[in-house]
């Protein structure tokens, strides 16, 4: 029995960027649209190879190119968050720094910020003064300075 090679998704097209039909569509978590080389199976049953040359985040709304020319469009799976309020806009500004130095995914809206659920950020946080609200929604994190798919921390620093 042969062994049948699975057809290869080797471009990302980002959200805005294409046009046209998709063959079908994959829902990801935020972890698991942070790759570069894995077996995929579309919703509606197509199975292919990511098959790209350096590991990135995929976000929602962009298409993988199938080498054939299919297109499957990818889109952000519900997670598990904490939605986070504050009183005052400056409130919110010391809650978002405290965030950002302990280098979590954070998506920052007009006035709330949403990070993963973590009850330990979330104590903290009403520490601050904030609200805590969960919610399911898709997260899409800011992608950071200091790289480009929004993963790794690679700047050196000292945390007092």
């Amino acid at each position: 029995m042969t062994k049948q090679t699975l057809p290869r998704a080797t471009v990302v097209l980002g959200a805005g960027a294409w046009t046209g039909a998709v063959a079908d569509t994959v829902v990801l978590d935020l972890d698991a649209r942070h790759r570069r080389r894995i077996v995929m199976r579309g919703a509606a049953g197509l199975e292919f190879l990511l098959d790209l040359p350096q590991a990135r985040r995929i976000k929602h709304g962009d298409a993988l190119v199938v080498e054939d020319g299919r297109l499957v469009a990818v889109v952000a799976a519900p997670e598990p968050l904490a939605a986070i309020h504050c009183p005052a806009r400056d409130q919110l500004v010391r809650v978002a720094w405290h965030i950002g130095n302990r280098h979590l995914p954070v998506m920052i809206d007009v006035d709330r910020l949403l990070i993963r659920q973590d009850h330990v950020i979330e104590d903290m946080v009403r520490g601050l003064g904030g609200v805590v609200t969960h919610l399911e929604a898709p997260f899409e994190p800011e992608g950071g300075a200091y790289s480009a798919g929004g993963h790794g921390h690679h700047h050196h620093h000292h945390h007092d």
